[in-house]
């Protein structure tokens, strides 16, 4: 079956609503594409979709917004004004960081930081002010890098990649580089613990990704009032403003081919939809076992993508509480013992004694997430993706009662059990069967040297011809702002392909103005 067209105009299918999705299909419907997003659950957002308990409101995944500026960028595009469509609240601290020891309160201003360290690691501060201005050397050269596709041998020798070249840390970890700045091992931590972002150790994590705590102290961490779903949902709105459709509650179940070139979709009610060009915002390994024949896609079939490297995965914990506390809005509690912790992680072991724990207090600054008096407490723990063999089944009431001991005995919020009053828990086992995430693996692909630019997953799919790739499974990898930035290299390539006209990213210091 064919679409109904207007003469000219190019067709794009998205598989998925996810936030890369999302942008993507605004962009686009934004250049005179005609676009239809399919998505397979009953609301928009995939990972950033919002969870409804009763009265009480959560995000699913991520809970705080990095580089704003790139989000901005985005509506302006469109002559839009992302604030038409979203409040923002910059956050001053941005997190409270609890050791064994002490309580860090991390500031935004950076006067205000080097204070705090020097309260808690005296001597240290100094090595903040080189943090910073050393980093943010780093970062403008490694910026434009996160604009420009890599889809091929010859982009490694770019002018734009040959000049970040000696600012990529090359051989060092995140934990490396920190150690140029600050000697105590906590103050370490304060500064890598961001590598949980890309789902690895700060032992293992590239060097170069100290731009992500240096982007949090220079440009800030902010909060969606209402929750970061709602950008998603202004994505939608925008996209609906400008012709695009979106379909919630319809799963695809192949992405069609003619030979080795994408032409449309099947819906899984057997509808097959005929489209120029076919954008996959679905999870990439989940994407690679589902809809697609497996001969063909050579290093991308499952069975090979099961022996790549994948990030962590998270058990999570969404409760509705009859009760406010006075915590800050972000709480990182680290484990007794960090570095084991850690690896026992990346080694695929989970030890159920000494864990940490990230928990969000959203009412703190936005009370549209609980009725009055209450709270809606986010609380993720790092656990290992499904490789590590862990049954859940048996496990979920042993980790639960684990959190809630934490809970108890690690942090101001003390016995929650008692005012729980809604409750939801998401395992491993469940980001996998449930919502569709490879391995369970919440943050994706694993962001190592030999998984990075040229040899992740192209943009522009290698396997199949208009078939494009968005989200944390492509470059420049997991995150909002990286998959914001995916999403409009994709389309960007859609239009060079047509000769559309289209904006060119801004260099960072105009983002910035």
């Amino acid at each position: 079956m064919s679409l109904p067209s207007r003469s000219g105009t190019k067709s794009v299918a998205i598989v998925g609503a996810g936030p890369g999705g999302l942008a993507t299909a605004m962009l686009l419907a934004q250049r005179g594409f005609r676009v239809e997003v399919f998505e397979k659950q009953d609301v928009i957002g995939g990972r950033s979709a919002e969870v409804r308990l009763g009265d009480y409101r959560f995000d699913l995944g991520p809970t705080f917004l990095m580089m704003k500026f790139l989000l901005d960028e985005l509506f302006a595009e469109g002559g839009r004004r992302s604030t038409d469509y979203l409040e923002f609240k910059k956050l001053d601290p941005m997190y409270a960081l609890s050791f064994p020891n002490k309580t860090m309160y991390v500031r935004s201003n950076p006067e205000a930081m080097k204070e705090e360290i020097e309260e808690h690691f005296p001597g240290e501060g100094a090595g903040f002010a080189r943090f910073l201005d050393r980093e943010s050397k780093r970062f403008r050269n490694l910026y434009p890098c996160l604009q420009k596709p890599y889809g091929t041998v010859a982009s490694l020798i770019s002018p734009t990649l040959l000049a970040a070249a000696p600012h990529i840390a090359a051989g060092r970890s995140l934990y490396d580089v920190l150690g140029d700045y600050f000697q105590s091992e906590e103050l370490r931590l304060a500064f890598t613990f961001q590598s949980k972002y890309l789902g690895m150790s700060p032992w293992d994590c590239p060097g170069l990704f100290t731009m992500i705590p240096y982007t949090e102290h220079a440009h800030g961490v902010y909060h969606v009032m209402g929750g970061l779903s709602r950008i998603c949902q202004a994505f939608a709105e925008v996209c609906r403003e400008e012709g695009a459709e979106i379909h919630i509650s319809t799963p695809i179940s192949r992405v069609l081919l003619k030979g080795k070139r994408a032409c449309g979709v099947q819906l899984a009610s057997g509808e097959k939809l005929e489209f120029d060009d076919v954008v996959i915002n679905a999870d990439f390994g989940h994407a690679m076992s589902t809809l697609f024949d497996q001969e063909g896609l050579g290093q991308y079939k499952a069975a090979a993508l099961r022996k790549k490297k994948f990030s962590c995965s998270t058990f999570m914990m969404y409760l509705g509480l009859d009760r406010t506390y006075d915590v800050e809005h972000h709480l990182i509690s680290f484990a007794q013992d960090y570095k084991r912790n850690i690896e026992a992680i990346s080694k695929g072991q989970a030890s159920f004694d000494d864990m940490s724990m990230y928990i969000r207090n959203s009412c703190k600054t936005d009370p549209s997430g609980a009725p009055a008096g209450h709270s809606a407490l986010y609380i993720l723990i790092p656990v290992p993706n499904n490789t590590s063999g862990v049954n859940w089944q048996e496990q979920k009431g042993e980790m639960r009662d684990y959190v809630l001991r934490a809970l108890r005995e690690r942090t101001p919020y003390g016995d929650v059990a008692p005012h729980i009053r809604e409750e939801l828990i998401i395992t491993p086992e469940d980001w996998e069967k449930k919502y569709g995430v490879f391995l369970g693996a919440t943050f994706n692909m694993a962001h190592s040297w030999d998984q990075m630019l040229y040899l992740r997953p192209h943009n522009e799919f290698e396997k199949f011809s208009n078939c494009y790739l968005v989200g944390g499974g492509t470059h420049p990898g997991s995150g909002l702002p990286t998959i914001f930035e995916s999403a409009r290299i994709s389309s960007n390539l859609i239009c060079q392909k047509y000769e559309i006209p289209h904006p060119a990213a801004k260099p960072l210091e105009l983002a910035l103005a």
